[in-house]
């Protein structure tokens, strides 16, 4: 029964076989799964080297010192995706196989019943691998997504801003406040502002542009500041020895000008010593400096009221 059964069968087949041998042809690898397998080994998540990517976080850390500890942190979350994605890639390739050997057991069963050639078999394991791709790809698409947002986070050149040290913004205001009548470092100003505060001369520039902007945008807050640092500046002075002729700012730099908390600098250019200060009316005279935008820092936060006396 078992032979003859077989054999009609058989028969069977050799006439419908025509009709899947157009299906047998191998498809091309998908360029989706190319793209994203090109991508792993970019970023050093796949292939045999591990911590592949550390490359790519050596050389934007090139030069920047502040930014070592980053770097490391990049380091170890890329090592942490590789390894994540490597554990799924290995338990879906263990479910791949465990069904394709599971499926190819069957059909060898069934073919002790019906006919099934050896290509019928590949042609099977071929459907279930393209079934299984899919699961592939997710997988794939999900590791090239972390890698992208952990790059945005640490390597993007566009990355969140660093306020400065509180010693450097102390230096800065230091001299913003002590120059309030002209607000505008020279160029040897800006580089020895630099070397104080560690930092670039461009960043001193954009430094110096924000504050002349915040300072116009409030000027009742920046008056309290800057009484704040011309308090520090007299309690500096009062301290310093009687023949010291040199003030706490003019040691700091040298060869700037100063504009001290001692002198008040009017339109004409004439010097005011305090003793004087007292007879004049500061309302009735127009206190400008270099570019006419910032009160000389004596008269921030005070307000005097006295009568003008001519010269």
């Amino acid at each position: 029964m078992k032979p003859a059964l077989f054999s009609v069968l058989c028969e069977i087949k050799e006439k419908t076989v025509l009709s899947i041998r157009g299906a047998q042809e191998e498809e091309p690898p998908d360029p989706q799964l190319m793209r994203l397998d090109n991508m792993l080994l970019a970023e050093g998540v796949a292939g045999p080297e591990k911590g592949g990517g550390s490359a790519a976080a050596a050389a934007a850390a090139a030069g920047v010192h502040d930014n070592q500890i980053e770097h490391s942190e990049y380091r170890a979350k890329l090592a942490q995706i590789r390894q994540i994605y490597h554990t799924e890639l290995e338990k879906y390739e263990q479910a791949c196989h465990e069904f394709t050997t599971h499926v190819m057991n069957l059909l060898r069963e069934q073919s002790r019943a019906r006919p099934i050639t050896p290509k019928e078999i590949d042609r099977m394991v071929n459907i279930i691998h393209r079934k299984f791709s899919a699961i592939q790809m997710q997988l794939k698409q999900s590791t090239c997504e972390a890698v992208m947002i952990l790059r945005s986070r640490f390597l993007d050149a566009r990355r969140k801003r660093r306020n400065f040290s509180k010693q450097a913004t102390e230096v800065l205001n230091e001299y913003f406040y002590s120059h309030l009548s002209n607000p505008y470092p020279s160029e040897e100003a800006k580089e020895e502002l630099a070397r104080k505060c560690n930092i670039t001369v461009s960043q001193v520039s954009n430094w110096f542009g924000n504050k002349r902007i915040r300072y116009k945008k409030n000027i009742g807050k920046a008056q309290e500041e800057a009484s704040l640092y011309t308090a520090k500046a007299q309690a500096a002075a009062q301290s310093m020895p009687s023949g010291d002729p040199t003030s706490p700012s003019e040691q700091g730099y040298g060869h700037m000008s100063q504009t001290t908390p001692t002198m008040i600098q009017v339109s004409q250019g004439q010097m005011m010593s305090p003793s004087r200060h007292s007879d004049v009316m500061i309302s009735g005279l127009q206190m400008n400096g270099v570019h006419g935008e910032y009160p000389p820092v004596s008269m921030v936060g005070n307000n005097v009221q006295s009568q003008v006396g001519p010269e």
